[in-house]
Formats: C-alpha cells, sequence, structure tokens
C-alpha cells in the first residue's frame, strides 16, 4: 500500500496528478509560481520520457490492482454471498417498516381533522366572546358614565347656588367662604366633596379601569369584570361621541371644584380651621390628588422658610434697610447708593446689628407660623380616616412621599439654616463676629421658637430632654457654637496664663484661684440655660482644668527642703508649695458647688478635673501634714529619756517642765509661725486642730508606757501635762473661744491622764475613776505598777514604734497584744486587774 499512499491521500485531485506530471513537479505541489517559466527542447524531451514512465506505471498499477481485487473476491466469495442475501431480506423489512410509516401518516391526518376544526371554531367563538364583552363593559362603563354625569351637574349646580349669594361681595374682596353662615358652609364643603368624588370616578371612567379599583360604592361584580378585562383592550370611552361630548364639561367642573378646594386648604392653614381643613383634604383624597396636593404644600412651606432664612442673612438687604431708615441728606444718600456695602463701618454698624436682630426674630416667628400649620396639617391627616378600609390619609400620604410632611419640614429647614448659616459665617466678618459673640442671645431666640410651636406640636425642650428635631435645628447652628465655644476656651485659657504668668518667681495665689474659679463659672452661667450649649462649654472647661493642673503640677516642689522641719524659717520651695496649694483650694472648693447652682449632667463633666485639682492639692498638703506628725512624734518620743523612778526630794520645789516638753512648744510655735502661715487660714484651723488631736493621744499613749515611774516622775508628767495644755493653747490660737475644749475627747483624755497616775492599784479596775481614758491606757499603766512586761518589750519595739503601731491599727488589735502579754501568768494582782479592765472593754 506504500505504493499507492499518494492516491489515497483525502485531496487527492487527478487532473491535478496529470499536470504535475506533465510539469514534472512532485505531486502533491508545495508551492506554485504563478508565472512559470518556459520550458527548453531539453527539458521537453526530458518531459516526455517521463510521461511515457508514468503511463507505464499507472497500467501496471492498475493491472496489479484488478489481481488483488480479483484475490479477494476469490478467497471471501461465500462472506459476499451472505451479505448479498442478507441485504435482500434487509430489503423485504423495509417495505413493512414503510407500510406501517404510512398507516401512522394516515392516522393523524385523521387526528388533526377532528382537532384542528373544533380549535378553529371555538378560537373564533372566543374572538367574537371577546368582542361582546368588550362591547358590554363599553356599554356599561358609557351608562355609568352618563348617570355620572347628570350627576355632577347636579352637584354643580347645587355648588352655584352657594356662590351666588357671595358674587356681590368680591367687589368687598371677602373670600367665598366667608360670607356663608356655619351650616350653609358645611353644606358647601359636603358638596364640593361629593362633586370631586364624581369626578374622580368619571376620570378613572375616561383613563381606564385601574384607577376605579378602590372607588368607594363600586360593585364587586363590576370590580371583577374589570379585572377580569385589565389586560384586554378596551374601548376608550374618549372615542365615543356621547361620552366625549361631557368631557369639557367636567374639565370645567374639575377646575372649579380643584380651586375650592386649594382656597379651603389655603385658609384653612391660615386660621389653623381643623374642621375646614379636614373638609378639605376629604375632597382631595376623593380627587384621587390628596399625596400631590400634600406633598405640594409641605415643599412651599419648606421653601417659605427657606427663602425667609436666606433674606434674613442676606447683607444686601440689611445694607438697605439700614439706608432707607438713615435720615440723610439726598447727595449723601445718592452717594451710599452708589456703593454696594457688605459690611457695615464702625458707625453703622449698631443700626446693621439692630436690623440683623430683628431680621432673626422676624425669622422665629415665620418659622413658628410655618411650622405650626405643618403640624396642624399632619394632625388632621392622622385624625381623618377612609371610610372603607379605615386606613388613615396620613398612612396614604407616607405610603407615596415616603415620610411624614413634620419629618420634612425639619430636614428641610435643618439643611436650610446649616447652609445659610454657613455661607454666612464664610462671607461676611460682620454676621460672624455678631452671631458668635451673641450666640447666646441666638439660642433664646431659638427657645423661644420651641416654646411657641411646643402648644401645636410634640417637640420637648427642656434641661432633661430634648426632641431629636430640636437638636436637628440647633446642630445647624454649629458653626455659630463652634466660633462662640472658640471664644469661651480663649477666655479661659487667658484666664489661666494670668494666673501662672508669675511662674516660679511669683508663683499664683488665693486671688488667683477665685479668679480661674470666676471664669468657669462665668461661662457656665453664660450657658446654664440651654442644656447642650452647657454641655459643650463643660467640655472645655475640663480641658482648660486639666491644663491648669498639669501648670499647677510644673510649679510644685518635691525634694526634701519641701517637707524638712528644721527652721528656723521656712523654707523657699515651702512657700512655694504654700502659695500654689492656697491657690488650688480656692479654685476647687469653688468649682466643688457647680453641682449645686447647675445640672448634673453639667456638673459630671467638671467633677472628674475638678478632683484632680483637689489630688493635686492633697499631693502637696499631705506629705508636709505628715513630716509635722513625723516630727512631732519624735519629740514627743524623748518623755522615755527623761529619769521618771528617781526619789522626790522634799525640799525641792515644783520641777519645771522637761526638755523635750519646751522643745515641743518650740516646733508648735515654728510650724504655726513660719509653715502654716504659707497657707489660708480657712484650712489651716481644720489642721491645727487634728494635730492637737494627734499630739494629745501621741502623749497619752507615750505617758502611759513609761516605765520604770516613781512618784517624782508622776510629779513630772503632771508638770509635762500642763506645760502641754499651755503649748496646745497658743497653737490653736485666740480664735478658739473654747480652748482645748474643742479638742473633745483627746482633751478629756488628757485631764483624766492626771488623776490615773496617782490613783491606788484596786481602783484602776474601776471603771468610774477612768471614765474618759480608752482601755489600753489603763492596761498600760496596770502593767507599768506591775512587773508584768508591756507589749513592745516582749515584742522587742521602740516606744515610737509601738504607738505608731497602735494609731495604725484598732484598739481590739491592741487589746490582743497586750492579753498575749498576759498568757501563761497566774496569782498575781495586776494580772487580776488587767483581765478585769479587758473584761469590761469587751462588755463581757
Amino acid at each position: 500500500m506504500t505504493d499507492y499512499s499518494l492516491f489515497t491521500i483525502p485531496d487527492f485531485d487527478a487532473n491535478d496528478y496529470a499536470n504535475a506530471i506533465l510539469a514534472g513537479e512532485p505531486y502533491p505541489q508545495i508551492h506554485q509560481t504563478q508565472y512559470a517559466k518556459p520550458r527548453t527542447g531539453a527539458a521537453l524531451e526530458s518531459a516526455k520520457e517521463d510521461i511515457s514512465v508514468a503511463i507505464s506505471k499507472l497500467d501496471l498499477s492498475i493491472e496489479d490492482v484488478s489481481k488483488q481485487i480479483k484475490s479477494l473476491v476469490t478467497a471471501h466469495h461465500e462472506e459476499l454471498l451472505q451479505r448479498a442475501a442478507g441485504v435482500n431480506n434487509l430489503s423485504g423489512s423495509l417495505t413493512s417498516v414503510r407500510r406501517g410509516l404510512d398507516d401512522v401518516d394516515a392516522s393523524l391526518e385523521k387526528l388533526r381533522q377532528k382537532i384542528r376544526v373544533p380549535y378553529q371554531n371555538l378560537e373564533t367563538n372566543a374572538i367574537r366572546l371577546q368582542r361582546i364583552r368588550q362591547a358590554s363593559d363599553a356599554l356599561r362603563r358609557i351608562s355609568r358614565f352618563v348617570v355620572l354625569s347628570r350627576r355632577l351637574e347636579t352637584q354643580m349646580s347645587e355648588l352655584a347656588t352657594f356662590d351666588q349669594p357671595s358674587a356681590a361681595e368680591k367687589k368687598k374682596k371677602f373670600n367665598n367662604l366667608e360670607g356663608l353662615p356655619a351650616d350653609q358652609q358645611d353644606d358647601k364643603e359636603r358638596t364640593i366633596a361629593k362633586a370631586a368624588l364624581t369626578i374622580a370616578e368619571l376620570g378613572a371612567l375616561l383613563d381606564g379601569p385601574e384607577e376605579t379599583g378602590d372607588t368607594p360604592g363600586q360593585d364587586s361584580l363590576e370590580t371583577n369584570d374589570r379585572t377580569a378585562l385589565a389586560m384586554d383592550s378596551l374601548v376608550p370611552l374618549r372615542s365615543v361621541k356621547a361620552a366625549a361630548a361631557h368631557i369639557p364639561f367636567i374639565e370645567e367642573a374639575q377646575y372649579k371644584v380643584t380651586h375650592e378646594m386649594e382656597s379651603m386648604i389655603m385658609t384653612g392653614l391660615s386660621t389653623l380651621d381643623q374642621s375646614l381643613l379636614a373638609s378639605s383634604l376629604q375632597t382631595a383624597y376623593n380627587l384621587r390628588a390628596l399625596p400631590t396636593l400634600v406633598q405640594g404644600l409641605s415643599r412651599d412651606l419648606c421653601d417659605a422658610v427657606e427663602e425667609r432664612i436666606r433674606t434674613a442673612f442676606d447683607l444686601s438687604r440689611i445694607s438697605k434697610e439700614v439706608v432707607s431708615k438713615e435720615s440723610a441728606p439726598s447727595s449723601q444718600g445718592l452717594l451710599y447708593k452708589s456703593r454696594v456695602r457688605t459690611e457695615p463701618t464702625n458707625i453703622t454698624a449698631p443700626q446693621w446689628t439692630a436690623a440683623l436682630w430683628a431680621r432673626l426674630e422676624s425669622l422665629i416667628e415665620e418659622m413658628a407660623t410655618c411650622c405650626i400649620k405643618v403640624y396642624t396639617l399632619e394632625k388632621v391627616l392622622k385624625l381623618k380616616k377612609d371610610p372603607v378600609t379605615q386606613r388613615s390619609f396620613l398612612d396614604d400620604v407616607i405610603k407615596v412621599l415616603e415620610n411624614k410632611p413634620s419629618s420634612t419640614f425639619w430636614t428641610a429647614l435643618g439643611r436650610s439654616l446649616e447652609k445659610y448659616a454657613r455661607d454666612a459665617a464664610k462671607g461676611s466678618t460682620f454676621l460672624q463676629q455678631t452671631l458668635s459673640s451673641g450666640y447666646p442671645k441666638l439660642l433664646r431666640l431659638f427657645h423661644e421658637f420651641f416654646a411657641k410651636i411646643a402648644v401645636h406640636t410634640d417637640t420637648v425642650y427642656t434641661q432633661s430632654q430634648q426632641s431629636p428635631e430640636t437638636v436637628l435645628v440647633l446642630r445647624a447652628l454649629s458653626t455659630f457654637e463652634a466660633l462662640y465655644l472658640s471664644r469661651s476656651t480663649t477666655r479661659l485659657n487667658e484666664a489661666i496664663s494670668q494666673a501662672f504668668a508669675g511662674g516660679l518667681r511669683s508663683p499664683p495665689g488665693a486671688n488667683e484661684g477665685v479668679a480661674i474659679a470666676r471664669a468657669v463659672m462665668n461661662e457656665l452661667d453664660s450657658a446654664r440655660f440651654d442644656p447642650l450649649l452647657i454641655l459643650a462649654v463643660a467640655r472645655n472647661i475640663a480641658t482648660a482644668l486639666d491644663g491648669a493642673t498639669m501648670r499647677a503640677e510644673s510649679l510644685i516642689s518635691s525634694d526634701r527642703s519641701a517637707v524638712t522641719l528644721l527652721g528656723p524659717i521656712a523654707t523657699p520651695q515651702q512657700i512655694l508649695n504654700g502659695q500654689v496649694a492656697t491657690c488650688l483650694y480656692y479654685c476647687w472648693t469653688k468649682l466643688e458647688k457647680i453641682a449645686e447652682e447647675h445640672s448634673e449632667s453639667a456638673a459630671a463633666l467638671v467633677r472628674p478635673n475638678v478632683k484632680k485639682l483637689h489630688i493635686t492639692y492633697d499631693d502637696i498638703v499631705d506629705p508636709l501634714l505628715t513630716a509635722v506628725r513625723r516630727e512631732l512624734a519624735s519629740i514627743v518620743s524623748r518623755l522615755h529619756r527623761v529619769d521618771l523612778q528617781k526619789a522626790m526630794d522634799p525640799m525641792a520645789g515644783m520641777a519645771g517642765p522637761s526638755l523635750y516638753m519646751k522643745d515641743l512648744a518650740d516646733k508648735l510655735n515654728y510650724v504655726k509661725a513660719q509653715i502654716f502661715i504659707n497657707f489660708t487660714s480657712e484650712v489651716t484651723q481644720s489642721w491645727v486642730l487634728s494635730i492637737v488631736k494627734y499630739i494629745i493621744r501621741i502623749f497619752v499613749l507615750h505617758a502611759s508606757i513609761a516605765k520604770p515611774l516613781g512618784e517624782s516622775g508622776k510629779l513630772q508628767l503632771t508638770t509635762d501635762m500642763t506645760e502641754l495644755e499651755f503649748a496646745l493653747g497658743a497653737f490653736l490660737g485666740p480664735s478658739s473661744k473654747r480652748g482645748l475644749e474643742v479638742a473633745g475627747e483627746e482633751y478629756k483624755m488628757l485631764r483624766a491622764m492626771r488623776p490615773l497616775l496617782f490613783l491606788d492599784t484596786p481602783s484602776l479596775a474601776v471603771p468610774m475613776h477612768a471614765a474618759n481614758l480608752p482601755p489600753l491606757v489603763v492596761l498600760h499603766h496596770i502593767l507599768v505598777r506591775s512587773p508584768l512586761p508591756l507589749p513592745h518589750v516582749m515584742h522587742g519595739w521602740q516606744e515610737a514604734e509601738y504607738v505608731r503601731w497602735v494609731e495604725e491599727h484598732r484598739e481590739e488589735e491592741a487589746w490582743v497584744l497586750v492579753e498575749a502579754a498576759l498568757v501563761g501568768k497566774e496569782g498575781d494582782e495586776y494580772l487580776e486587774l488587767a483581765r478585769r479592765v479587758l473584761r469590761q472593754a469587751r462588755g463581757e
């Protein structure tokens, strides 16, 4: 087959093959040129030889193929005969199949005749029925149209009778509705509403069945028929001459009813007559124009408010108004008119300001009037309902407009106010300065606006509650509010900067603290009338007080020299801290009254920052008072260095006070004259009293554990007590009229300590003899007289450490410590006394 592969290719062409042999080219040709070169004689001779050779090859090949075919037929003749017999049998089967297909075609034709003909008849009848239904519907609508047209003529004639009496009054420029009695007015309103319903149904009949689905009083069967024919091509009544003749009259009646309805709407809104508004809205509902009417009214009211807002901030109109009021010569008037002034001069600024505020007051009146009209309209829409579906008119309006008229009004009002206020602030320095500095006055105008509309609306603007609508309107004035708050912050920062202007060389004192507090209170008082403004001012005050706290902290000295008590005079750091603490004291004490004078919400914003001032004040005072107490306690603890057990000399006189007591008196004098003098007397009086009580407690505790104690020691302690009373009395000063009695229980304890020293031992457990003394002091004195160890000795503490521990813990814990010293001891008189005192102290 390889010799014949050339002839088996799919694209083999005998002509191309012959041409290739004649041309002496291979087949198949890869590329053929458009113009072949002419052959020479030698080439032609060679071609003839090639042709003869090719023909010979073809002949031989044909003979070879014929032989191969013959051999194949001879070898497979039986199989070929079987296939031929099978083809004859298949031909017979195909004949029977064709016969069956012919029978099927005949059956299909019969079936087609049985179905097609009835279908064509049914289609023809259906078309006839549809046309009959169209004609019937057209006749029914025409009949209804004629009935309604006659009814409308009757209603319009009746309406004309109401207009005849008012025709004579038109010369007096009265409204048609004003000259009628109340009963005739009601009849006219009902007639207009009925005529509107008739006109709406006539319009629905003229324009198509889709508009008649909700018509009150329509027959249900008719509605179903209309629904069934909704997709059919109905006969338009406008093309019917009998109906078309009534169209001009219907249009004229619709125009008159619409005009009467609009007149009733305007009169009802201007007089806020809800009855008249209800009738006019019912007419609009019957005319199927209620959503469009309400949308138009809302848009007109919003446009009117926007126009008033625009003119209120229009400086060119303000300029013309001021110029028109000036009584200047004509030449000067011409000179002013020749210039376009958009800003006042220094001379005309007061007139411009007065004109601006007058315009704003007029704007508030107009806004209140429009707002009341909108809410009155919405209230009537909410009260009026469809008699069939019992759905309010307001629901139908919201379904179309997607919002209530009041919401639309507030949104438009807030947007217009924000736009023109922002543009005015950007375009005019005069408006910016006037309305930012007079922002509280502007807010009061809006408070008047809220008060006027509160009677007719559900808006609330009080200290405790603010309606979202009022907040939306006030947020529109955020431009002027931001400028006012900026000025307020500037005033606060100036007061704080002025207070701390002296720095370390001249630190702030009482006057500066009062000035800061007064500036804060002034800002709060200016904004207290508005619940939102005072919150914004309070936030700025909190920030300003933070700055004041940081500046005060930068001046405070916290090194050792600020709390040292070496003397003889106060250190510069103590003087500096005293000045700053006085400033902070007057500032935070006056600012603590904010909660009493202002709302809790505003006080809550400022309270944390006032507390920071107090904490900063405590950071100055607490270390100093701690150092004072520690120093005085150290001096009192030197009592144990005095020899209190030496024998008493009967020839010696009364012993003088101990050295430590003289040092204590000197130190108290130094603290009062050098340290406390740097602070305000209002607070140092409480410090002095607390230190007096502390010293008495410390002295009594130290005196109760002084051991060993002899008779001379008791006398010495008595002398020291007397000296202590003089020192503490001098420390309290003449301002204390009652002397040491102001110390209360501590002074009674000191007075009761003297007789305790000289009581006989059995009397120590008698409550009457130790009435004003703590049980712990009595226990200490019993242990001092006994051989039993004192608690601090048993634990290895110093006297000062033990006294400090007693001060820091509850008295019950100190009893436990004393009781621990009694454990394991029996048969001793002092032991029984101590246990008895413990039982009495615990109430056992």
